[in-house]
């Protein structure tokens, strides 16, 4: 067994040890040890993808995927891994690419041995039952169905089908009931037995890179992956390579015309090149999609920005594999950039003519390899399980000394190379997809796969010449030199080491949560701002005006700060319930200054009648296109819109939309403002005066002066979040049609409302959903089949705990759906009863474990403690709390708690179900809403009548005092 004696590159920052190791069966694995992780995992990549699948057998690939879990030959027990994971804290996922499939998990480290073993044997002697095989089709179908009517998935397929046939990049990868049961009957091929053939031609040790994240040290991690994994077999496979270009001339120079699901139009351009791969330390596509995908003053984006023609653009690499690879530009048009497509196609072809011009610029590299290099040493921890799958998915690409950096610290300047791409970007070899709904009957052909609508035309370099001489003549310049780099990465040294945010001040205006980093380390902040204006959510009107408030300032901003989020400085300006709230997070250095321009800007905030058309349209279509939301998406909303009283519908606030008019912001503005309180959370590197400097200056604003923008609140405007208290014993219901009359999907959301906050409650809610989760989507996914997406989860509306399960499906409409929930429950009934006290002590045992896993970085302490301040319930010290409430509780407790709030007809249950119907279920619709309900049953006609006549849970933020 081979040990890898060479360096692996690590961050500055990172202690954790690395050792490269190869098995004796040639299998290559990275292990990790990591003494303060809270969770161990494990990814396996095995360097076969879709592109392999046998012609005819569409999806194999993907269906292996989904096989390979249920059940091994040392653990033949069905679903018994998925099981055993969840059992002990974790989770468990795969993925299949074109060119290789990702296995992965994630547990508490008291179960990784095992889980690990567990894991080995579907790489070593899996079993592939012909009865789970029929079962798995139907999911592998279900998950196809979610996708036919999703945009992204659309248009990527009609991509690929415009190429050459017989280049695997032409496939259809998902496969379906079709591709996988259907056709192979009707040639006489047994699908299991193909599935096989296809595991063992492929799944040689020598094509599979393991990745293993323990807690332990190195030597003992290697005892172990020495021990797991030596068994799998190696028959020396060979690596598949697919050379050959998948576009040949035929493929080049056209322009296609496709039809979209949603609203709005976009234009795609993709050019084909040498993947980045071939050069990842020259970082080509890193220089020019920096560049063309620029946003600051003299960029493509902001010379058609301000031309009123587009509101996105994205550029960079796409799509890369080992032999080929595209450069793509995507570009989100206004009506009136669609109207102006050939002026937008000449503006970006004379800006990569301004690149040529301008020859590759050094200052521009190093700037770039400088945010990079930054970014990299002080890169914030992620989750373990995130952790394996980014190395392990890359580790047939890059040599084992950049694993962890892989491609970014881009470090060799080389002009030639990014010439050499920049090139390839030329009128000869473009794609141009262009989508917008007003092509609707001016096509003439089927992506045969999901039905998309399209036409196409050839498109000579000529003719684009004509559209680069015809273009506005606009002043497209190189980005400036970027301001807001750090140069300053020292860390502050705060004395008071809380473990808790602290109040640091409280006036009329604002509170102030101070929360300094004992934890991360990094030269990093975090600054929200939450602005509660009671003027802003009173009306469906006040809400949209609000909506566009927040959209305006951002694009003000967009082209001054645009240049901070290239230095990792990120803002965001969104709506809420009850405002609008500011966000910062990134590198300390430099972010009181981005905040005092954001803050200057608000408060100086004027309509600009141009930019308030086009962000009036763009909201329009947002609002418009929540009809082709996934149905499961749908009956969340209205659940949520049924219990969270003082919500408005989306659907008034698009009938408001069209009559608002740039008066109308101009007037509610200053109105909005004239009334607020804010809410303050700082976080990070930073030093407690100076978070309250930021917020005095930031008070200063608004409130001072002799003619204040703000005034406090009264006693009497201080917003609550309250939520609908359903009745004791009673189900309601409510039935409502999907929204898109073509999708075929139906979903339900089961509810069941538990409690208001409360410690010893929530632990007995999170232990009964963590010990029903697995059993429950073996039973209603696995078994039963009823959709891909199943799940059981717990739920939080400002404090009020519950649970639901969500299930969307094309086989059974959503009232049988929610027969099946209630038949799940009885029969787990006796799974409780049947739990010995070990059983019951080990589950209690995980969830104290996931409990004491600490956050990985900033952001994720900040949402977990500004989540305690938006709700009012001000828990810090929650864990330790629900911790202290687990080691009390019995056995004898849980069932008590089941039988009073969960069991089936309990008196005093609490459950509303969310039933949407998908086209083949609209006569299901019909009649269940008009057949007699059963006893304790209600339905819900209308949520607003509903919503009036019920009582309210008192809300956490109920007093104005609510600060301790």
């Amino acid at each position: 067994m081979a040990v890898g004696k060479e360096e692996i590159l690590k961050a500055r920052t990172d202690n954790r040890e690395y050792r490269r190791i190869v098995l004796p069966n040639s299998l290559e694995v990275l292990l990790v040890s990591d003494p303060d992780t809270d969770k161990c995992a494990a990814s396996m990549d095995v360097s076969v993808g879709s592109f392999s699948d046998p012609d005819g057998l569409e999806g194999l690939a993907h269906f292996l995927e989904h096989m390979l879990f249920y059940a091994s030959e040392k653990y033949p027990l069905e679903d018994s891994y998925s099981k055993y994971i969840t059992e002990h804290g974790g989770r468990t996922n795969a993925f299949t690419a074109a060119e290789h499939t990702n296995y992965y998990f994630d547990i508490n480290p008291d179960g990784f041995e095992e889980a690990l073993d567990r894991f080995a044997q579907f790489f070593i002697k899996p079993l592939m039952s012909a009865d789970a095989t029929t079962r798995e089709i139907k999911a592998v179908d279900s998950e196809n169905q979610k996708n036919l009517l999703s945009d992204g998935w659309r248009m990527n397929q009609l991509q690929k089908h415009l190429s050459a046939a017989n280049h695997p990049y032409h496939k259809f990868c998902t496969g379906n009931w079709d591709t996988l049961e259907v056709r192979p009957k009707a040639k006489g091929l047994d699908t299991r037995h193909e599935l096989i053939k296809f595991y063992e031609e492929y799944y040689s040790a020598n094509l599979m890179h393991l990745v293993i994240y323990g807690k332990e040290k190195l030597d003992k991690i290697q005892g172990l992956v020495e021990d797991k994994f030596k068994e799998i077999r190696n028959i020396d496979r060979s690596c598949l390579r697919f050379t050959g270009e998948p576009c040949t001339s035929e493929h080049l120079e056209i322009l296609v015309r496709t039809v979209p699901i949603k609203e709005g139009h976009k234009l795609r351009l993709a050019w084909p090149i040498t993947p980045e791969i071939h050069h990842y330390k020259e970082g080509p596509c890193r220089y020019l999609g920096h560049l063309i995908g620029h946003e600051g003053e003299g960029s493509l984006y902001y010379i058609l920005k301000t031309l009123g023609w587009a509101t996105g653009l994205s550029a960079g690499e796409s799509d890369p594999t080992l032999d080929f690879s595209f450069f793509k530009v995507d570009i989100d048009l206004t009506d009136a950039g669609h109207e102006h497509m050939q002026d937008i196609v000449g503006l970006l072809f004379k800006y990569i003519s301004l690149l040529q011009q301008s020859g590759v610029c050094k200052w521009i590299f190093d700037e770039l390899s400088a945010v990079c290099e930054t970014k990299f040493h002080y890169q914030d921890k992620i989750q373990p399980i995130n952790y394996v799958v980014n190395i392990s998915s890359n580790m047939q690409k890059y040599p084992p000394k950049d694993w962890l950096v892989r491609s970014s610290l881009p470090s060799n300047f080389s002009p030639d190379i990014i010439q050499m791409v920049l090139n390839k970007l030329s009128p000869n070899n473009v794609r141009i997809f262009w989508e917008s709904k007003k092509f609707e009957g001016d096509t003439n052909m089927f992506e045969p796969w999901y039905g998309t609508a399209y036409c196409m035309e050839k498109i000579t370099g000529s003719r684009i010449q004509e559209w680069i001489a015809s273009c506005p003549n606009e002043n497209l310049h190189l980005p400036a030199r970027n301001v807001f780099i750090p140069t300053d990465l020292s860390l502050k040294n705060e004395n008071e080491k809380v473990k808790c945010p602290v109040l640091l001040r409280k006036s009329p205006y604002t509170t102030l949560w101070y929360k300094p980093d004992t934890m991360f380390f990094t030269p990093k902040a975090y600054v929200k701002i939450d602005f509660n204006c009671p003027h802003a959510s009173g009306s469906p009107e006040a809400e949209v005006l609000t909506s566009i408030f927040t959209h305006l300032l951002m694009d003000y901003l967009n082209d001054y700060a645009y240049y901070a989020q290239v230095a990792e400085l990120y803002y965001g300006i969104n709506n809420t319930e009850s405002g609008f709230q500011v966000t910062l997070v990134g590198y300390n250095h430099k972010l009181r200054i981005l905040l005092e321009t954001v803050v200057e800007k608000i408060a100086s905030f004027k309509v600009k009648a141009d930019r308030f058309s086009v962000i009036k349209e763009m909201v329009t279509k947002q609002y418009q296109n929540y009809k082709f939301q996934q149905p499961y998406e749908q009956a969340m909303y209205y659940c949520s819109l049924i219990l969270q009283d003082q919500t408005w519908p989306l659907m008034e606030q698009l009938e408001v939309l069209p009559h608002l008019e740039v008066e109308d912001l101009a007037k509610f503005v200053p109105l909005m403002l004239s009334r607020a309180f804010l809410d303050c959370y700082t976080a990070g590197n930073l030093e407690s005066t100076e978070a309250e400097s930021m917020i005095l200056h930031v008070e200063d604003v608004f409130f001072k002066g002799s003619n204040p923008i703000c005034q406090p609140l009264f006693p009497s405007q201080h917003l609550t979040n309250r939520v609908v208290k359903l009745e004791k014993g009673k189900n309601f219901i409510y039935p409502v049609e999907g929204l898109n009359p073509s999708d075929e999907n139906s979903s339900l959301v089961h509810y069941i409302q538990v409690h208001r906050d409360d410690f010893m409650l929530n632990v007995k809610l999170q232990l009964f959903v963590l010990i029903a989760k697995q059993p429950a989507f073996h039973q209603l996914r696995s078994v039963e089949q009823l959709g891909y997406i199943t799940a059981l989860l717990q739920r939080n509306d400002c404090g009020i705990r519950g649970l639901q399960f969500i299930i969307q499906s094309t086989v059974k409409g959503p009232g049988h759906i929610d027969l099946r929930v209630e038949e799940f429950l009885k029969t787990f009934e006796s799974k409780l009863y049947e739990m010995t006290n070990d059983e019951f002590k080990s589950n209690v045992n995980t969830l104290i474990d996931m409990k004491l896993e600490k956050h990985k970085n900033l952001r994720e302490e900040a949402g977990f403690y500004w989540r305690e301040i938006s709700d009012g319930t001000l828990k810090f010290d929650r864990k330790e709390a629900e911790i202290a409430a687990l080691r009390q509780l019995t056995q004898q407790e849980l069932i008590e708690f089941y039988n009073e709030h969960i069991k089936v007809g309990a008196p005093r249950k609490r459950t509303l179900s969310v039933r949407v119907y998908g086209n083949p279920h609209s006569s299901e619709y019909a009649s269940d809403k008009s057949s007699p309900v059963q006893p304790c049953t209600v339905n819900i006609d209308d949520i607003f009548t509903f919503r009036r006549s019920q009582p309210l849970y008192g809300s956490f933020k109920g007093n104005f005092g609510h600060v301790k």
